[in-house]
């Protein structure tokens, strides 16, 4: 058994939500952790758990940061983590997989499935073994409870539903 975590330093867990319906906010979370456990080179078989601290959610403006920290959006005070667990690895061919586990926001945990591509293995200068993946998906922030939103006075709405995930994670063996 190979035991891997998140490299913090050099990962980024993102995602963008489109706005007023034109175009995309970007943010990402600064504070999380994950671990993985596989038996095999390839990470077919791998394990994987993951938390992402709520109130480290950052989209480059405080205001709406602090929107989003609260209860109408994540309740970071009272639900503080963000979390996932991995059920599943499909290797669909190459470096392409399918991720399958459970996402678990604001107290509510549904079925998620995201894109992984598995971008190789090296060793760094300090003699480290470190992995590097992308991974995409999507969810719907209203399965979690995140459901605010507002209209424009045209009748349109301010929040896209439809959450896409963006994240470059490197791991390092422990």
């Amino acid at each position: 058994m190979t035991n891997w975590k998140i490299d913090e330093s050099h990962s980024e867990i993102g995602f963008k939500v489109k706005h007023l319906m034109i175009t995309n906010v970007s943010g990402y979370f600064t504070r999380f952790s994950g671990s993985v456990q596989t038996e095999s080179d390839d990470f077919h078989d791998a394990s994987i758990s993951f938390e992402a601290a709520a109130d480290s959610i950052d989209t480059q403006n405080q205001q709406r940061d602090e929107h989003l920290r609260n209860g109408d959006f994540f309740d970071a005070a009272t639900f503080p983590k963000i979390s996932f667990v991995s059920k599943k690895v499909k290797k669909i061919d190459g470096e392409n997989y399918k991720l399958v586990g459970e996402l678990t926001i604001k107290g509510q945990t549904h079925p998620i499935e995201l894109e992984v591509e598995h971008s190789g293995t090296t060793v760094d200068p300090w003699g480290q073994h470190k992995a590097g993946f992308a991974l995409k998906g999507r969810l719907h922030r209203a399965d979690y409870g995140l459901r605010w939103n507002a209209t424009t006075e045209a009748g349109g709405i301010v929040l896209s539903d439809e959450v896409k995930l963006n994240m470059e994670i490197q791991l390092v063996k422990s």
